[in-house]
């Protein structure tokens, strides 16, 4: 199920252009501006999740400035499911010759080393990395029927009350969120896990799962409706977006599952050219100060555009262990 609501809204801030707002596979094209040995003809991008959330968001609104950048048209395919691997197994096998991209996130790349036994595909041999985005602050948002208004009334009412909470993919970073609130307060949530954000947080506003971690922009239906509401803020600073709404840090909360943060990148089949990798590195990077994109940015409630392949692949080395050290830390049994 589609959150449609947020979807539409999140990209009519972001640009006029209707087109990249369509749900599923979708083309993007737009009048040539430069033109070169790459590309001649139209380019894939295959997003690991599905419609309504930030990863398709940011597939479709990148995607769209490097149609108009290079002349030729963008389809962006929604390939979801195995929290990202069945869209990596795909796009791996994929020629690395920048026809065929993957939009995907932190969980794909890092995390479901921990996760899965046993994955079709390598996280470190199979692709290149090529852009990383910044996925913001992904607060923890509850069912507005449920009598908690901050973490420590939430947690008493836990004691007493079956609660499960959603996430928007098994070893996703709000998978990571549940399991360490467990352990902090010693409680026995269940995770549902979800192929992305808009189909959990239908249920989260329904009623379904009592609440989960994610985006402001793709909760937003719910929260604007009254069913929904934020109670805590990863990070040891507030969301502009939500300055009334305390860090799990100032509620007292202070494993380092909520001092780390996930990411959305773009990456390629590994044998990509340097030139082609750095070529695309650069367009998303142009990409991400372009005013549609600022502008969804700012909806998401997040600071910066962008970043190159020197900076995704420095991210990657650093955080990489520290994630899977998180992960095996609580004792999350791999599939």
């Amino acid at each position: 199920m589609i959150v449609r609501a947020s979807r539409r809204d999140v990209l009519r801030l972001g640009s006029g252009a209707a087109a990249a707002a369509t749900l599923g596979a979708s083309a993007l094209a737009a009048p040539a501006i430069a033109q070169g040995a790459w590309p001649n003809r139209p380019i894939k991008i295959v997003c690991g999740f599905p419609a309504g959330g930030l990863t398709d968001t940011f597939a479709r609104a990148y995607g769209d400035y490097i149609a108009q950048k290079t002349g030729q048209s963008v389809l962006v395919e929604n390939k979801t499911g195995a929290s990202g691997a069945i869209a990596a197994e795909q796009v791996k096998s994929a020629p690395p010759d920048g026809y065929t991209l993957m939009w995907t996130i932190s969980t794909t790349m890092i995390m479901n080393k921990a996760l899965f036994k046993k994955l079709p595909y390598d996280p470190d041999k199979d692709f290149v990395l090529i852009s990383w985005m910044d996925a913001g602050h992904l607060p923890m948002i509850v069912n507005a029927k449920l009598p908690v208004k901050n973490l420590a009334e939430f947690a008493d009412y836990a004691r007493t009350n079956k609660v499960s909470l959603g996430t928007y993919g098994a070893g996703s970073y709000s998978h990571v969120a549940v399991e360490a609130l467990n352990r902090h307060y010693k409680l026995g949530m269940e995770a549902v896990h979800y192929r992305g954000e808009a189909p959990m947080w239908q249920d989260v506003g329904a009623g379904a799962v009592q609440g989960g971690f994610g985006s402001v922009a793709a909760a937003s239906g719910i929260l604007q409706s009254g069913n929904a509401r934020p109670i805590a803020v990863p990070t040891k600073s507030r969301m502009k977006k939500l300055p009334d709404v305390a860090t799990f840090y100032e509620q007292g909360v202070t494993d380092r599952a909520f001092l780390v943060q996930g990411w959305i990148g773009l990456v390629g089949p590994a044998g990509m050219p340097k030139e082609l990798v750095q070529k695309l590195s650069d367009m998303m990077v142009e990409g991400g100060k372009s005013e549609r994109i600022r502008k969804i940015l700012d909806t998401f409630g997040i600071d910066n555009g962008a970043r190159d392949h020197v900076f995704f692949e420095k991210i990657v080395a650093e955080e990489g262990p520290v994630w899977i050290d998180l992960i095996k830390g609580l004792n999350i049994e791999p599939q």
